[in-house]
């Protein structure tokens, strides 16, 4: 008998009949053993995403701090230039969406935090003087993209 069977007799008012196979407790637990293994990725991955959520809400509350003049720096933003206003304005946005979707573990989260990161390390490269980064913070989201896209493809292994 199906789960779905069972479930359907469990409304009319009958139990599921133990001795039927599949209903036992000795089945489910042969189902269970499987997934049990599987969530060791799984829930290495969320934790992974949630840590990069926190990461990402102080850096996306950061570049909000910049907009709002919180940041204590000498030209005030509206004094910058459009270049910098917009992409202080871009990673204001994006980087707070991503944190939440990373937040959620979801797919669209893990691939906006994708785009914000290449969108930064792009920056980084081809307009210093707009978007600062080192070799060190460089090198450190290169290992997060690597570790994200490694324990995801764990993850979906043991599936």
């Amino acid at each position: 008998m199906s789960r779905i069977t069972a479930f359907l007799e469990t409304l009319r008012g009958r139990p599921p009949d133990p001795a039927e196979p599949g209903n036992g407790p000795a089945d489910e637990d042969l189902e269970e053993a499987p997934a049990a293994r599987a969530l060791r990725w799984n829930i290495l991955l969320v934790w992974f995403m949630r840590m990069l959520a926190l990461m990402w809400i102080a850096k996306g509350l950061g570049y909000w701090a910049v907009i709002l003049g919180a940041d204590n720096a000498p030209t005030p933003f509206e004094g910058r230039t459009t270049g910098f206003q917009a992409t202080t304005i871009y990673f204001a946005i994006i980087d707070l969406v991503a944190a939440v979707g990373l937040w959620l573990t979801s797919t669209w989260g893990g691939v906006l935090w994708l785009l914000a990161v290449m969108s930064h390390l792009i920056l980084t490269v081809f307009f210093p003087h707009i978007v600062t980064g080192g070799p060190v913070l460089i090198g450190l989201f290169l290992a997060f993209i690597v570790a994200y896209l490694l324990i995801s493809w764990l993850a979906a292994s043991e599936e």
